[in-house]
């Protein structure tokens, strides 16, 4: 089937939260599991009729099998493909390949972890860069991933001049997100200066530069969108996805101003016949504050090297006439290690009209972009409250 015979194909019908903040005495597994039944209880299925699960885990390998095996589910089909924090957009794209070849029908996407209550994930992580053969920078000890991330934010403000209060009010406009979510774990008043004056982690980061560390756990559950409106009162159609990767290591990056969103981006625009214009509300992957900047450029909502004076304003803020990680983010919101499908839920919530206070009037069209590694992959979706 060719992307345009694939448009709009897949429908997500429940979505699920759990164990967000500071999940303690729980599990990854558990706080997983019970974002799992939140979702397919929305869904207008039984577990029962769940025959598809992709997921995936920081600390453990055989996450799929132990998943579905602390849900009693026995898939048809299961995938646990790791892309590091994009992976769950990127899922969106396989589920749409499985169901449409017939290989389920009804397919549960989750994730959870818990690095704040229980921080196994960055010991195993350096376990794993000191054992990686290829790993080019462990050993002159960067404090990655900032610092990578840091060396792309640098780049940009000598390149194309953007400054370091641009990049502040990424970090301020997503705490205003915040403040008018419940949910969200970091909601006290924050200014420019509150981010530029904080302690410093790697130049030009501070502390509010860099995404939260967080519990949580979200699951979506996804079908066909014929069956799906047979199912839901409101099914939410994914009218087009794309995903792409072009390094690991920051070092092997050819430009660090230039990410594989130029390629998903572009994919997920053209299976959906759109263009940014036609983009109510946003959802980036904020792990820290140069990424939304970046994804702007590589998406085409600005030009290369525009992105810092795009934000400016409060234009991404609350009231704002650009609507931009309307929960708060990972920056204020949740960042359990990887947040990508926190994206999904998040832009589900706004085409639905259920998001209360941070409610974007008249969202019908929303994009979510994933990111992981050191802007290594990138994944794409468009969303949309109708086909």
């Amino acid at each position: 089937m060719s992307g345009a015979s694939t448009r709009g194909s897949l429908a997500v019908l429940g979505t699920g939260l759990a164990g967000l903040g500071h999940a303690a005495g729980a599990s990854e597994q558990e706080i997983t599991a019970q974002a799992a039944c939140m979702a397919i209880e929305r869904s207008g299925l039984r577990k029962g009729d769940i025959d598809g699960i992709m997921t995936c885990s920081l600390t453990s390998p055989w996450w799929v099998m132990r998943m579905a095996e602390y849900l009693g589910i026995r898939p048809r089909f299961s995938d646990s493909t790791m892309f590091g924090g994009s992976a769950f957009i990127a899922d969106l794209k396989i589920a749409q390949m499985a169901i449409d070849a017939g290989e389920c029908e009804n397919l549960l996407i989750c994730y959870g972890a818990t690095p704040r209550s229980a921080p196994s994930s960055s010991r195993i992580n350096q376990m794993r860069a000191e054992l990686d053969p290829q790993s080019y920078e462990h050993p002159y000890k960067a404090f990655n991933p900032v610092s990578s991330y840091a060396l792309a934010a640098a780049r940009h403000m000598y390149e194309y001049g953007t400054t370091r209060e641009q990049l502040a009010q990424v970090a301020v406009a997503a705490r205003q997100w915040a403040q008018l979510n419940p949910d969200a774990f970091s909601r006290k008043p924050l200014a420019v200066e509150d981010v530029i004056n904080a302690r410093m982690i790697s130049d030009p980061f501070t502390a509010l530069d860099c995404c939260l560390v967080t519990d949580g756990a979200g699951a979506i559950v996804v079908t066909s969108s014929r069956r799906a409106q047979s199912l839901h009162a409101r099914p939410i159609y994914v009218l087009g996805s794309g995903f792409a990767h072009w390094h690991r290591q920051i070092s092997c990056m050819q430009d660090l101003t230039v990410t594989p969103a130029v390629d998903s981006g572009r994919k997920a625009f053209a299976q959906a016949g759109l263009g940014p214009a036609d983009i109510d509300v946003v959802q980036l992957y904020d792990a820290f504050t140069i990424n939304p900047i970046l994804f702007l450029e590589d998406l085409g909502f600005c030009r290369k090297g525009e992105g810092g004076a795009f934000i400016e304003g409060g234009r991404i803020a609350p009231g704002g006439d650009f609507p931009m990680n309307t929960n708060g983010g990972g920056l204020s919101c949740i960042h359990p290690g990887m947040y990508s499908i926190f994206l999904i839920i998040e832009a589900v919530a706004q085409l639905r009209g259920e998001s209360g206070a941070r409610q974007v009037h008249g969202a019908e069209v929303a994009l979510v972009h994933g990111n992981g590694g050191v802007l290594s992959s990138q994944a794409t979706a468009i969303l949309s409250s109708s086909l």
